[in-house]
């Protein structure tokens, strides 16, 4: 009896009890990276203050600069410094005395370091590991400890007065660039040089044609830490630069600021503009420096 039912009984709806669901917290919750952020925050102000406060002060007049305490905004922005920065000092004969300088380090370290550099990672022969560690302890040895042997040198082949000094070493590699371009090179694989030299490449072909597209990245890192560091190079110049017609802006600033009477809104404008190529230089490969930079990091 107790299995027979009826029509009805068998089709009634079985009734299932669900508990609630638990309603995600809504609590505010920091993320995990604030304190990162916040010190990276920190640290960026930090840089970037003494570039505001260069700027501020090139903007201001003589009256407002002096004033204590200092204001953080020009009340009447000065535009006519920058103007009369450029003829306060021969800022023409520095400027161009800087872009050669700049310009041929710059050249020197884009064709050396990259042929350096694929010899030591692309070609295998006896003593390659031996020789690059030899180079790369170079990078230990202060230069002041060279300075009396470069002027020596270059005093007999009568360089010294000239921009050979500066710009010739350029040509024979740097070793931080020269590592920087050798790891890269390491992170491309082998198979594509191969099949070059099986097309009927020789091994500079190789190098121009193959290798040195996809380092483009890498190269264009060697070009701005080059012209940063020519850019501002000081105590190379200093030594070897003997006259004033050859200073460059970063040796006229100083031989000015120290013979002169002195207009530090004119001297922060002057300053200012000498800054602004590298600015520029930066932001045009910008995109080429992130990548050359990064790729070590991401290649295994």
């Amino acid at each position: 009896m107790a299995l027979a039912r009826g029509p009805a009984e068998a089709a009634a709806p079985i009734a299932v009890t669900r508990e609630p669901a638990s309603s995600p917290e809504r609590g505010f919750r920091l993320p995990d990276t604030l304190l990162v952020r916040v010190g990276l925050i920190i640290a960026a102000a930090m840089f970037l203050l003494p570039f505001y406060w260069m700027a501020n002060s090139a903007l201001k007049n003589i009256q407002e600069l002096s004033t204590f305490p200092p204001t953080f905004f020009p009340h009447t922005p000065a535009w006519h410094n920058f103007i009369d920065a450029v003829t306060y000092i021969p800022f023409g004969t520095f400027l161009l005395n800087s872009v050669i300088l700049t310009t041929g380090v710059t050249l020197g370290a884009a064709i050396s370091n990259p042929l350096i550099a694929y010899g030591f990672s692309r070609i295998r022969w006896p003593g390659r590991e031996f020789v690059f560690g030899i180079v790369i302890a170079s990078i230990f040895l202060p230069f002041p400890v060279l300075i009396v042997a470069l002027f020596d040198i270059f005093a007999k082949l009568q360089w010294v007065g000239t921009f050979y000094p500066i710009i010739v070493p350029a040509f024979f590699g740097n070793p931080f660039f020269i590592f920087l371009m050798r790891q890269y090179f390491l992170g491309l694989p082998m198979e594509i040089s191969e099949q070059a030299r099986i097309d009927g490449a020789n091994e500079f072909q190789v190098f121009l044609r193959v290798i040195l597209p996809l380092a483009k990245p890498a190269v264009a890192v060697v070009i701005i830490f080059a012209a940063v560091q020519a850019w501002g190079e000081f105590l190379t110049p200093l030594i070897f630069l003997q006259d004033e017609s050859t200073y460059p802006l970063s040796i006229g600033l100083q031989f000015y600021r120290q013979s002169h009477d002195v207009s530090y809104n004119l001297l922060m404008a002057a300053s200012t503009l000498i800054v602004l190529p590298i600015v520029a230089l930066f932001l045009a490969f910008q995109r080429f420096f992130i990548q050359g930079v990064t790729a070590g990091s991401l290649k295994g």
